[in-house]
């Protein structure tokens, strides 16, 4: 069964919604609910991916406890939540994180091993990315020299924009800045490197962080799906797109309709949305090393 959590799952309490996960107040705490909502092209879709949510949640557990790195997760174990009575505990299991509250960095972390998406497309352009000039003659798809560090602004709605580091040092002081820059590519390298042996290319990722007691930790999502571009290794072919493991088939979709991407899109077919989950599965199988359990 697909889930797409509304505001009255948990009766009276403040919920803000993203484009995936729903977010309650709980005082001292938050409550992530990531559901089966899908976005594509700055759209919310009206057909949800059945199990999107479980892996976005479970694969970034994982990644928390994995990488060591401080973190926001206290637990996603829905029986160890303090909930209000009468709460569907059933609906919340798998896809649901109980977390610090955190003050959040306005800045979206990325981190680049390869040359893809609007990076590629500004190197097209100026033969940089965030600023930083690039050596010529490189192809879409590209390994990079080494990884790049390349902020951008967070989007309520619509695209984030990318900006050079010196504004990320006038937006939250160089020293958060040049903190926040040498740990995103310190666990973009260590991240990279264990997906690598599971088969799996991290072109790039994302990281969102925030300020508890002043101490900097990762909040939000890690390598999962939607926040990273996984392609799988085996059939990496660099010179233009490269297969991957999210939802590619959404976008291509999509495209292939006569959509104006201006007025709300239309519904995703059965065949588009099944070989979409597979996908998100397959991510996090190969990942994780273990089954996923719907």
């Amino acid at each position: 069964m697909s889930v797409v959590v509304s505001e009255t799952l948990l009766p009276g309490l403040p919920v803000r919604r993203g484009k995936v996960r729903d977010v309650y107040d709980l005082g001292d705490r938050l409550l992530l609910v990531s559901t089966d909502r899908i976005s594509a092209f700055d759209w919310v879709l009206p057909t949800p991916i059945p199990d999107k949510g479980r892996v976005l949640n479970q694969l970034s557990a994982f990644w928390f406890e994995r990488l060591g790195e401080p973190h926001h997760l206290l637990t996603t174990d829905v029986a160890e939540m303090d909930l209000p009575p009468g709460v569907d505990r059933r609906l919340l299991a798998g896809r649901s994180s109980l977390v610090r509250k955190a003050r959040v960095v306005p800045i979206e972390c990325v981190v680049r091993g390869y040359l893809s998406g609007s990076g590629w497309k500004e190197y097209c352009r100026h033969g940089a990315v965030c600023g930083m000039r690039l050596r010529q003659g490189l192809v879409e798809s590209a390994a990079l020299d080494e990884p790049l560090f390349t902020p951008a602004t967070k989007a309520e709605s619509g695209h984030d924009e990318n900006i050079p580091f010196e504004r990320m040092a006038e937006l939250v002081g160089r020293q958060v800045a040049e903190e926040l820059r040498r740990r995103s590519l310190a666990l973009y390298q260590r991240g990279a490197d264990y997906a690598r042996q599971r088969g799996i290319l991290v072109a790039d990722t994302k990281f969102e962080w925030g300020m508890v007691d002043d101490q900097l930790i990762l909040i939000d999502e890690v390598f999962t799906p939607d926040s990273s571009r996984f392609w799988p290794a085996d059939q990496y072919r660099p010179g233009g797109p490269q297969p991957s493991f999210d939802k590619q088939f959404v976008r291509d979709w999509l495209e292939a309709t006569s959509w104006d991407k201006n007025s709300p899109p239309p519904p995703l077919p059965e065949d588009v949305v099944a070989k979409t989950r597979q996908r998100y599965i397959e991510a996090f199988e190969r990942l994780t090393g273990r089954p996923f359990e719907a």
